[in-house]
């Protein structure tokens, strides 16, 4: 297998991020774009240098050249894009939120099994270098059993309430821009999901929750203790506590680094400095993937993805919000 030839389906911020760092890549190269907006593909292509732009995301999908493709549109048509993809025979890396809904992301699944096609949920903090080393300190035993963590993701783009961040129906609100962060970290942390939950959301005047704090317990007496917020700015930091010591990452979200803490040793710091965005982690992974044949990342599994989803279902089941 020559370079992975990706497509990238939606033309806006968080694409013109990955295709970014796609460029660096010398394992894949942006083959396509597709925007249903006139024009708007075209321009994206010639930004990125890309060959190929389609207004079409039927044509795209239909494109034989495409290997991979990146879903990077707004959370509401992740599902319509997702299937198109695999229904085409289209590996697929879709971006955060996979879904709207558990139920949503268990018809996409079903689909990627029908066809036989790669899968991935594009988490793309779970490839952080500084995440990576994390999860090595936490499998060497380094800090001993995981007891509890800390983690939170918020930020205040402004509170317009015509932006999409507050719209309803588009999704918006902290749960799924922010809070999924915090949420998909401790299900990597500790590998499964609460079994309860007890929390608590400001909703304001669009209907959606601005801001949110959760406590997640686990089979075991362990905790988790979350917030996101898209109109509050918080620390962004994640803390791991174990019974021998523990981890901290500080503005985990971006991977600024990692700090290991024993009781009487030296602190032990990992810092790397990343070179592009850091979506080209999770694009590494999933190229990986396709050339070893298999149809999910074992660092972020669908089953995994479809877990979290129930787990976001039953935060925004206990404020009563409904996307529509």
């Amino acid at each position: 297998m020559g370079k992975v030839r990706w497509g990238i389906m939606g033309a806006g911020g968080i694409s013109s991020k990955f295709a970014s760092d796609l460029l660096q890549s010398t394992e894949g190269e942006l083959l396509a774009v597709a925007s249903r907006t006139p024009g708007k593909a075209e321009k994206f292509a010639e930004e990125f240098k890309a060959p190929k732009a389609y207004d079409s995301y039927e044509a795209f999908v239909a494109d034989p050249e495409i290997d991979i493709v990146y879903i990077g549109t707004l959370h509401p048509m992740h599902k319509e894009g997702v299937l198109l993809c695999l229904n085409a025979g289209k590996a697929v890396l879709c971006e955060k939120p996979f879904m709207m809904s558990a139920q949503e992301t268990e018809e996409v699944m079903a689909a990627a099994k029908k066809n036989n096609v790669f899968l991935m949920e594009a988490m793309w903090t779970r490839y952080l270098p500084p995440i990576v080393q994390a999860r090595e300190w936490i499998a060497e035993g380094r800090i001993g059993e995981i007891k509890m963590l800390t983690a939170n993701f918020g930020f205040d783009f402004g509170g317009d309430p015509k932006h999409r961040l507050l719209d309803k129906k588009l999704g918006g609100g902290a749960l799924l821009d922010a809070g999924i962060y915090p949420i998909s970290f401790a299900s990597m942390v500790f590998g499964k999901q609460p079994t309860k939950i007890s929390s608590n959301a400001y909703i304001g005047e669009t209907g959606v929750d601005e801001r949110f704090s959760a406590l997640f317990e686990y089979e075991g007496g362990q905790t988790a203790l979350l917030s996101g917020g898209v109109v509050l700015r918080t620390s962004n930091d994640a803390i791991i506590y174990g019974t021998k010591g523990y981890i901290h990452l500080t503005n985990f979200l971006f991977g600024t680094g990692a700090a290991l803490h024993i009781p009487n040793e030296e602190p032990v710091l990992f810092e790397k400095k990343l070179p592009t965005f850091g979506y080209i982690f999770e694009a590494e992974e999933a190229m990986r993937c396709l050339r070893d044949g298999l149809k999910e990342s074992p660092i972020m599994p669908v089953s995994e993805t479809l877990e979290i989803m129930q787990t976001v279902d039953a935060l925004r089941g206990q404020w009563g919000l409904e996307y529509n």
